[in-house]
This record gives C-alpha cells, sequence and structure tokens, in this order.
C-alpha cells in the first residue's frame, strides 16, 4: 500500500531494502552467516529502545572466526549504506510534498531567498557593490575514509534511481528485480582498496564528482541565480563571471605529506584538464550528429558561415549543413587545443587537420556563440536553449581548467627553502638568524628585482630542489591551462609578515609572480595570477591575524602586488587546528573574533577580502549544515565571496548525485547572498556585551579542554589506547601521514585523525568538551545569567549554531559504547580517571544545552537528523563492538591480513553510517 507518510514510507523503504540485503547475504553468504547477522541486529534494536545491557553484541563477536566477522561488518556496513540512499530519497520527496501543497518555500533554497531579497527592497547599486567579485567555491580535500571505489558508487546511483521510479501505488516486479541486482552486485564489490591509497587514486576520486554530477549542475545553477538576480537588477550587470566555481587541494596541498611531487601536480592539473575536454569533446560531437540543418532552409550569419568554410569535413553529403561543418571545426581545434595542453587528448577527437589550437577559454566560447547567435537570427532560439546553450554555460564555469588546485605548504618548510635560495646565490647566509624587520627588509628587496636566485641545474637539497620543482609545475599548469588552474598558494602556519613574503618569493623564482608585469592600466608593476593566502590555525594566530595581515599589506611591495589583483586578498581561517588547540567553543569563538577584526582590516587598508573556511565534514573541525554556519559569520565577513573545503563522508553526501548536489549547492549560494545583502547577525546595539561574554566562556572552555587535552598525566596514552589512532597510521589509510612529525605530540598529530578517532570510538570529544564546563561555571546556579544566554541562543544565529552543532555530535555520542573502547586501556588507574572526566563532562554538556535551549531533547531543532539516529544507530552497535574486538586481537599481536581487513571495514562502516565523522 502506498504510504503519505514521509516517515513511515522512509521506515518502509529501510525495511525494503533490508530485506533484499538480507536475502542476498542469505543466498551469498549461508544460513549461519544470515542468522549470526539477524541475531545482532535483533539485540542491537532492543539495546537502542530499552538501553539495557551492552553484553549481549559484545558476546556474540568475541570468540567469532575473523573470516566470518568479516561478512557480518560488511552486512552492517551495507545497511548503513543503503540507509543513506533512503533518508537522501525522503528529503526528496519531503521538499517535493511540500512545494505540491504550496508550502512556502524551504529555507536555504534560493526560491526563499529571492523572496527575502524582494522584500529587503535593495538598490541596484547596493547589490552591484556587494557582489563585486562574487564566488561560491566549495573546495574538494582527500579525506581517508572517502576512498569507496567507482563501481560502489555507481551501484548506490543506481539505486536511488531505482528507488526513486519504485516511489508510486504499484512499484512492480521489474523494479524490483532490478534493485535486487545491483543490491548482489554491490554486495559482491569490494567497498575498500586493500593497497594503500595512492595520492593518484585520490585525485581520481576527487574527479569523479564532475562527470557525475558538477558539470552539469553547476553552470545550471549559476544560469539560474544570473537569471533571477539580473531580472530583479537588470541595469547592474551583476555576476560577470560565474558565481559557482569549485576547486581542490587534491595534489597541490603538501603540508605534511611528501606524497605531492612536482609530477603529482601535472597530474591533478591536467587530468582535471582531461575531464574538461573529454566532456566538451562528447557535446560537440553529439552537437555535430544532430546540426542538420540545411542551409536552403535556415539562413545563417556570415561568422557562421566562417566557420562552416573553415571546416576540413568536406564531405559532398556536408555541403548543404553549415552548422554541422562549424560544429567539426571546433572540435578540430579543441582536439588541438587538448593535444597541446593536456597528456591525452579525448575519445571524441578528430583529426584536427592542422587547424590552430585555441589559445584561451574565451576564443572557444566565441565560436559557441557565434552559432548561438546564427541560431537566433535565424529564429531558431529554442534549438540554441538546449544542449549547446547547456555547453556554453559548461566552457563560462570550467574553463579548460576544471577546477583551481590551491597550492598548500607549511611557512616552516618555505623558511628552510628561502634560507637556502639566499645563501646559495650569496644573498645572505643566514636568513634564519635574521631578526623579523630584516627577514622583511631583505624578501622585499627581492621581490623588487626580475634576477631569479637559483639556476635550473643549482645544486640544491632535496627539499629546497623538490619545493621549486612544485611551484615550477604549477607556473607550467598556468602556461598550458590558464590562470584559473592554480589560483591560490596557501601558507600553513603563518605567524608574520616574512611567512607571507617568503611565499610571494617562491612564486618569483618560479617565474609566476613577476615584479615588473604590464598591467592592465597600461603601467608595470608586481602581479601574480596566484594569490597568496595566509593560513590562520591556531587560536594565538587567529588573534593575531589582522595584526599580521595589516602589517603585510603596509610593506609596499605586496600592497602593490594585491593592488594588481583588484585589492583582492584572501585569508583561510583554520578550524581543525584551532579547535585540537583549545576545544569547541573556543575555536568557534576565536574564529569569530577573527573574522570581526579581519574585517576592521579590511576596511582600514582598503583591501576586499575574501575569507576562505577550512571546515572539515564534523563538528569538530568546523562543520555542521552549511548554510547555518554562513549565516552564523559576523556581518561584514561574506560580501558575495565564500570559499570553503569539504572533505570526508559529507563529499559523497552532498555531491554523488545531482538533485542532491544542487540542493547542496543552491543553499551554500543562498547563505552568501543572504549573508551579503541582508542584516542577519540579529545583535544590534547589543553586540559588545554579547561579544564580551562569549570571550569570558571561550576562555573557561578552553581552560576546561586544555586540563584534559594538554594537561592530565597520561591522557595520549589514554587517547592512543582507547582509539584506533594508531591504527588509522598503521593500516595504510589514505596517502597523508597521521602526523606531521613522528611525535606523540597531540598538536603535531594532523586533526583528521584526531577528529576520526574520537569518532569512531563514539565520544566525537572535540565537537563539544569544555563547553559544558564553561557554560556551568559562568551560570553558577544565577538564574538571570541563564536566562541571558537563553536569550542570546534565540537572537544570535552564531550562538545557536554553536549550541545546534554541540547537538547533533553530541547525538551521534555514545558513552556505553565509548566505555568498550576504554576498556582497551591497559592501565586501569589510567582508564578510570580519563573516562571519568570524559563522562563528567558530557553529562554537565547535556544538562546545559538543555537548560539554555530549553528542550531536554538534543535535536528537537533538527527533526530530519533526530530520525536518523533512531532509524540508522541500531546497524552501528555490532560495528563499534567487531572493531573493539578485532583492535583487541591486532594489539595481541594477531597481525592477520583478515583482521587488518575488518578493522578497516569497521572503519569505513562507521564513518559512513556517521557521514561526517572526519
Amino acid at each position: 500500500m502506498y504510504l503519505s507518510d514521509p516517515q513511515e514510507l522512509l521506515r518502509a523503504d529501510i525495511r525494503y531494502l533490508g530485506g533484499i540485503l538480507g536475502d542476498t547475504i542469505r543466498a551469498a553468504e549461508g544460513q549461519d552467516v544470515f542468522d549470526l547477522v539477524e541475531r545482532a541486529r535483533v539485540e542491537s534494536f532492543r539495546i537502542r529502545r530499552s538501553e539495557v545491557d551492552r553484553s549481549a553484541v559484545a558476546d556474540l563477536v568475541r570468540d567469532l572466526d575473523v573470516s566470518v566477522a568479516i561478512p557480518v561488518i560488511r552486512a552492517f556496513s551495507h545497511f548503513v549504506l543503503l540507509a543513506n540512499l533512503a533518508e537522501d530519497l525522503s528529503l526528496e520527496r519531503r521538499a517535493a510534498a511540500e512545494a505540491e501543497a504550496g508550502k512556502p518555500p524551504q529555507e536555504s533554497s534560493l526560491a526563499a531567498t529571492y523572496l527575502k531579497l524582494d522584500a529587503a527592497q535593495l538598490s541596484a547599486d547596493q547589490v552591484a557593490d556587494a557582489l563585486g567579485d562574487a564566488l561560491v567555491a566549495p573546495v574538494i580535500t582527500a579525506h581517508p575514509t572517502e576512498t569507496r571505489r567507482r563501481t560502489v558508487f555507481d551501484l548506490q546511483s543506481d539505486i536511488l534511481e531505482l528507488l526513486r521510479a519504485r516511489t508510486g501505488a504499484h512499484p512492480g516486479a521489474e523494479l524490483d528485480l532490478q534493485i535486487r541486482r545491483r543490491v548482489l552486485a554491490l554486495w559482491r564489490t569490494a567497498l575498500i582498496r586493500l593497497s594503500r591509497l595512492r595520492i593518484q587514486d585520490e585525485i581520481a576520486e576527487g574527479l569523479r564528482y564532475y562527470d557525475r554530477t558538477l558539470l552539469d549542475v553547476v553552470p545550471a545553477l549559476n544560469a539560474d541565480v544570473r537569471d533571477h538576480l539580473r531580472g530583479r537588477w537588470p541595469d547592474a550587470e551583476l555576476l560577470p563571471r560565474p558565481i559557482v566555481r569549485p576547486g581542490s587541494w587534491i595534489g597541490g596541498d603538501r603540508d605534511g605529506n611528501p606524497n605531492v611531487t612536482a609530477e603529482v601536480v601535472h597530474t591533478a592539473t591536467h587530468r582535471a584538464a582531461g575531464v574538461a575536454f573529454e566532456r566538451y569533446a562528447d557535446e560537440l560531437l553529439e552537437l555535430e550528429k544532430t546540426s542538420g540543418q540545411s542551409a536552403r532552409l535556415a539562413p545563417i550569419t556570415a561568422g557562421l558561415a566562417a566557420l562552416a568554410g573553415a571546416s576540413a569535413d568536406l564531405g559532398a553529403s556536408r555541403t548543404d549543413e553549415p552548422y554541422r561543418r562549424a560544429f567539426h571545426h571546433i572540435r578540430a581545434r579543441l582536439t588541438a587545443t587538448a593535444r597541446r595542453a593536456v597528456d591525452d587528448i579525448p575519445r571524441a577527437a578528430v583529426d584536427d587537420g592542422g587547424v590552430p589550437p585555441y589559445d584561451s577559454p574565451q576564443a572557444f566560447l566565441d565560436d559557441l556563440d557565434t552559432v548561438d547567435a546564427s541560431l537566433r537570427a535565424a529564429g531558431d532560439g529554442i534549438i540554441a536553449d538546449e544542449r549547446l546553450a547547456a555547453l556554453r554555460r559548461m566552457v563560462e564555469t570550467f574553463g579548460f581548467h576544471l577546477s583551481g588546485l590551491d597550492m598548500r605548504q607549511n611557512s616552516e618548510t618555505h623558511e628552510q627553502v628561502v634560507a637556502e635560495l639566499f645563501a646559495w646565490s650569496g644573498t645572505h647566509p643566514d636568513y634564519v638568524g635574521l631578526a623579523e624587520p630584516d627577514r622583511v627588509a631583505l624578501l622585499a628587496a627581492e621581490l623588487r628585482t626580475r634576477r631569479p636566485l637559483t639556476k635550473p641545474d643549482a645544486d640544491l637539497s632535496e627539499l629546497a630542489g623538490k619545493e621549486l620543482a612544485i611551484v615550477r609545475a604549477a607556473k607550467q599548469a598556468i602556461d598550458d591551462l590558464g590562470p584559473d588552474s592554480v589560483p591560490n598558494y596557501i601558507i600553513s602556519m603563518c605567524t608574520s609578515v616574512s611567512d607571507m613574503l617568503e611565499a610571494a618569493l617562491l612564486l618569483k623564482e618560479a617565474g609566476i609572480l613577476d615584479p615588473a608585469a604590464d598591467l592592465r592600466d597600461g603601467g608595470t608593476g608586481p602581479y601574480s595570477p596566484v594569490g597568496i593566502v595566509p593560513l590562520f590555525e591556531t587560536i594565538e594566530d587567529l588573534q593575531q591575524g589582522a595584526a599580521t595581515l595589516t602589517a603585510t599589506l603596509a610593506v609596499p611591495e605586496y600592497r602593490a602586488l594585491v593592488q594588481s589583483r583588484g585589492m583582492q586578498q584572501e585569508v583561510m581561517l583554520g578550524y581543525s587546528d584551532s579547535n585540537k588547540d583549545g576545544g569547541y567553543l573556543a575555536a568557534n569563538w576565536a574564529l569569530y573574533r577573527a573574522e570581526l577584526n579581519l574585517v576592521e582590516a579590511a576596511r582600514k587598508t582598503g583591501i576586499r577580502l575574501r575569507l576562505f573556511h577550512g571546515r572539515g565534514g564534523t563538528v569538530g573541525r568546523g562543520g555542521g549544515p552549511s548554510y547555518e554556519a554562513i549565516l552564523a559569520q559576523p556581518a561584514g565577513a561574506v560580501r558575495g565571496s565564500l570559499r570553503l573545503t569539504e572533505q570526508g563522508e559529507v563529499i559523497a553526501a552532498k555531491y554523488a548525485d545531482r538533485t542532491r548536489a544542487y540542493r547542496n549547492l543552491e543553499s551554500l549560494v543562498a547563505g552568501t547572498l543572504e549573508s551579503t545583502l541582508l542584516d542577519v547577525e540579529g545583535l544590534g546595539a547589543d553586540a559588545e556585551p554579547a561579544y564580551a561574554l562569549l570571550d569570558d566562556l571561550a576562555a573557561r572552555a578552553r581552560t576546561a579542554y586544555g586540563r584534559l587535552v594538554h594537561a592530565e598525566p597520561g591522557f595520549v596514552e589514554y587517547f592512543r589506547q582507547s582509539t584506533p589512532v594508531a591504527e588509522v597510521g598503521e593500516l595504510n589509510i589514505g596517502s597523508r601521514p597521521a602526523s606531521r612529525k613522528p611525535t606523540n605530540s597531540v598538536y603535531d598529530l594532523r586533526a583528521i585523525p584526531w577528529v576520526m578517532s574520537w569518532s569512531q570510538c563514539r565520544v566525537m570529544l572535540p565537537g563539544w568538551y569544555g563547553t559544558g564546563s564553561a557554560f556551568e561555571e559562568w551560570v553558577d546556579g544565577d538564574a538571570d545569567k541563564l536566562t541571558q544566554l537563553s536569550d542570546l541562543y534565540r537572537r544570535w544565529p552564531f550562538f545557536r549554531t554553536v549550541l545546534s552543532n554541540l547537538a547533533q555530535v553530541m547525538a551521534k555520542s555514545d558513552l556505553a559504547i565509548a566505555a568498550r573502547y576504554a576498556d582497551l586501556v591497559a592501565d586501569r588507574e589510567l582508564r578510570d580517571r580519563i573516562f571519568g572526566m570524559i563522562s563528567k563532562e558530557h553529562a554537565r554538556t547535556i544538562a546545559m544545552h538543555a537548560a539554555i535551549t530549553g528542550s531536554d531533547h538534543l535535536l528537537a531543532d533538527n527533526p530530519n537528523l533526530a530520525a536518523s539516529v533512531r532509524n540508522r544507530f541500531p546497524y552501528l552497535e555490532p560495528l563499534n563492538q567487531m572493531q573493539v574486538e578485532l583492535l583487541r586481537r591486532y594489539r595481541a599481536g594477531d597481525d592477520h591480513e583478515l583482521v587488518k581487513r575488518g578493522i578497516l571495514l569497521t572503519m569505513n562502516g562507521l564513518a559512513t553510517a556517521l557521514r561526517n565523522s572526519g
């Protein structure tokens, strides 16, 4: 029977898919394995319903032979994978049902945003100024748990499409059979690779989303936004460039990743371009096939006649088909361009016959525009509005580069390399020994001259040689594919003016920064197509970020460089290391304060500030709903531009399907437009008292966090034994080492394994620890103070988002499961002491959240997530219990390949279930 209630329909879909998976397991693995899976599932649901003793599932897996454990782990991993598809479809249905019922458009949709903009009655000048350099750039980054194979993605997409078709009163036996086929194929397909993931694999994984969704979705969204905004303000000439332009870090981020080399940079940039050329050639071939208009029946423009006349395709049957010949010529020139620029020519290439390649994407677009103009002049606009329009929008958005690859390296490495360059050239023998003012003076003087410090065959150290080769590979990409191929150079752990000037010097050494370039205004001066971006990561660096930026802009050579780039300066804010450094509340407030200070610095120095948010998938790394996070920014911090990293399981959750990709991208654009054009902070004259209160709370939270993470004896040992962090490094997960340096310090541990390990054991500590103590200490039983916090929660988007994200992560925590992981700690006194501190703070934080929000339910403001928790979390119990058991065996010396594979599978399954675990 057809069900109209969305939640009941969701539960029915999950039962349906679970039933098919169960049948598949029984047939493929045998009745005994199926029965074991069923017992574990029944016990897990019983635990979730009544919170009874957790030993039943633990007893099931304790002595389980690993060869049997593997299919059980795979079973529950597949359960949550299929549940994800059902939930995604449920959200689509809910949105469609609400629209059909005539309800107002959903918050975070562009339809809702346009209504708000209409109500605000903004002038064309206001909008044009605010959106002068509008950009929304999700930047895809690598993540160790997001390593599913293409086959798995394809099967998931097929199942989702079949589920969509199945919605209705009579789904039919044929659909059921097709779904069963794909579930069986999914079961027979390995979820993870057995070999260590190479960075080339990560590059391929990141590019997968373009063919799958982004090449179609992004241009369509850009056209929609441009049409709606220009329709409202026709005289403002809005969005001369597409607003959504995705980027990537995969292959360019070498901070702590020794696997990034010049060859990798070449692969990342040129393989991305290859994806674009491949798609363009395919589209041109289809246009050529379908453009049989006769010159006797359709008048053409002189421009179209010239294109057709230049074609080498002079077959007799085509002489009367100018559009077909024009597209053939364009395809030939694109083939010549691809042959010159990238490693492989497209499969739809054509013998170019010696035609000249395009020197820029605009030249390619000009030819497509010529075809478009001819069709419209003949009154055939509806033909132009289909495939040709889609291709033109694609080229406008993606150019020849597809996505911009950011370069990133640590400032400490820059210092070493620059010191060697100065010593080699005889410029200065001891750069490292110089005081900061002397460093700045030396760097500024060098930036005024075009001379290189070295020569290509210079005998340099391995580090310096590798770094220069990487930056020169970036120069080659820019030469081959255009300046958008490598748009930014990011400096990790940036703390000083010299840190920024060192990066500029390396760009100059590679020939990217020219101190005496011909500028657009007719003069000469310094110019670099690659922007220099400081990354402020620790809490102290965030606090000093505005001062560092202001001091750098006071250096004439650097200010002239920024001026040649239209006074545009990007700054990246690090969520991960600030959180690891000071805890959740302290980090979030340090970021907000940094943004306030940077906005003021931008106003004083006359630059146009763009912020790049280094967010991870999980709340502990800046994750959470993107729309709400954008609205929670301080006034002036967005101003038409937003860049943010996308990584972890959220990439697949957001971008693996076209419907979801469009929905998630539109929420980014909606948030950006609202934060830019509307007053969303909501504090008014009460801003400064609220800021002072958060200063106090953040300091208290940081102290409470530091007492555990940085000061409590044995904490690091507890962390290493009670979580799978050691195995993250040992079991070949991802291409990047788990630590920046070989050390036991939390400071040197990379943020991904830090957060992911706490997520796997269900403590989720980086997303909440210290916050409860801060609230409780500040309130100190005073009802008026509690009322003050409740009032801020109602009125201030930032504070409301902080508490909402905290609640989301705590709802995914489970201290009863965490206790099983704590049992892995050999020292009982250490185990009881640290776990006791965690348990008390957990309870304290939940209590204070309830007191401030007025709700005992953590997810009262997020019913969709609440339903997700109910539906999927019983499937996590067996995965967690089996992970604990296999970790116990592995650490006891059982390094059987299946034990290691089982641990990897549980990590992948839990990450899939939690959806934002790293």
